[in-house]
């Protein structure tokens, strides 16, 4: 393990270099020939410029040799007010991404440790992913457990 690179939180202006890393890993989800984006990189450059700059959304980047390697997202998601009890927020952990020659050097244990850290602070309730079945595994090391009580409703269209 490695601690050539520095964590930090994310600003609007790096949102084109993390558009582009979001784009690769959606499309390493198709095996053998991925199929064309419907979608411009451009559009996820505005989606996470837009959301860092009103402060809804937070990231952390790692960077190694001056360049981004790694990132990851939150998302607050508020709770109504209880007349019993707190309404602490809870956190939609996403997008989180290393580059290959960084993986299992540590930056990516430093993102979720800066990501938790920061929720501690801040009196977040709980934090939530929907992991990939790849990811599954890294986020149970991380403490990440299966809900005792969650219900989903997809909404196909």
């Amino acid at each position: 393990m490695t601690t050539d690179f520095i964590v930090r939180p994310a600003r609007p202006a790096d949102a084109r270099v993390l558009a582009a890393p979001r784009w690769r890993f959606k499309l390493e989800d198709h095996e053998g020939r991925p199929p064309t984006p419907a979608r411009p990189l451009e559009e996820a450059e505005q989606w996470i410029h837009d959301r860092l700059s009103h402060g809804h959304w937070l990231a952390w980047v790692a960077e190694a040799g001056g360049d981004i390697c790694g990132h990851v997202f939150l998302c607050l998601v508020e709770r109504m007010p209880d007349p019993y009890g707190g309404n602490a927020p809870i956190g939609y952990v996403t997008n989180f991404y290393m580059t290959l020659s960084q993986r299992n050097k540590g930056a990516g244990s430093a993102l979720l440790e800066a990501l938790k850290q920061h929720c501690r602070s801040s009196g977040f309730d709980t934090l939530v992913v929907w992991p990939s079945e790849r990811s599954s595994p890294l986020w149970r090391r991380y403490g990440f457990q299966p809900p005792d009580a969650l219900l989903e409703l997809p909404l196909d269209a």
